[in-house]
Order: C-alpha cells, then sequence, then structure tokens
C-alpha cells in the first residue's frame, strides 16, 4: 500500500507544470484531457519526482471556493515536503529560477532546512542531509 497522488488546486495547468518540471525537476507523468463529473472539460495531469512513487495531481481551479484553495491548501502551514540529496545545489538552482524562499536554510538536526513556495504560493520544505 502507499499514497499514489496528492492534488495541488493550481490557477492553471500550463505555468504548474513549467514549475514543478523546469524549476523543482519533476516528471511530467500525465497530461490528459479529462471531464469533471458535471460534463465540463479539464485535464488530467500528474507530477512526479525522478523515481518516486508519490505524485501531485495538478488540479486547476473551477470555482470561487476552489480559487479560495490556492495557495492556501493546508491554511498557511508547510504542507509539503521535499527531500534531496545534494541541499546546496538545489537549493541554489531553486534560487537561480526565481522561487520565493521565505525562510532562508538552516541546520536541524535532521538535516538541512529552508522554506519555499510553490507557484500556487503553498509552503514545502526543502530538506537535505546534515
Amino acid at each position: 500500500m502507499h499514497v499514489d497522488l496528492v492534488t495541488v488546486v493550481v490557477a492553471e495547468y500550463d505555468p504548474a507544470i513549467a514549475f514543478f518540471t523546469e524549476v523543482l525537476g519533476f516528471d511530467l507523468v500525465e497530461d490528459s484531457p479529462s471531464l469533471t463529473t458535471d460534463g465540463r472539460p479539464k485535464r488530467w495531469v500528474v507530477v512526479r519526482p525522478p523515481g518516486a512513487q508519490t505524485g501531485l495531481l495538478l488540479a486547476r481551479a473551477d470555482s470561487e471556493r476552489q480559487e479560495r484553495a490556492v495557495g492556501d491548501q493546508v491554511a498557511g502551514r508547510v504542507g509539503f515536503f521535499l527531500q534531496v540529496d545534494d541541499f546546496d545545489a538545489v537549493h541554489r538552482r531553486m534560487v537561480d529560477a526565481g522561487v520565493e524562499f521565505v525562510r532562508p536554510p538552516r541546520t536541524e538536526p535532521y538535516g538541512r532546512v529552508a522554506v519555499f513556495r510553490d507557484i500556487a504560493g503553498n509552503r514545502w520544505d526543502l530538506l537535505g542531509p546534515a
């Protein structure tokens, strides 16, 4: 048993795909036309870190309620955690790409950590070894 997908509500598909694939280095696993439960067109977009089992379903907000959730999926808390082997290289690449870091890198007993925002505004921990 494993968690297959976690939904991230985004404003638009293409900028979100670009952020997760070009900036974070995720793989675009699927981008297929689909329909909402009431028959409106949408896309089924899945991105996943290379080699990972769990992916993100990028879901475009299609109602006022969903639009309010963009960037605030976990009520302002860090809700996503990206573990990397080379913290400094990944952090540098993300800074060079314009990613907003809301907390600078620091060393904790469990390793290196810095808090950044994704394209939607959600907070993530970038985590690496100490």
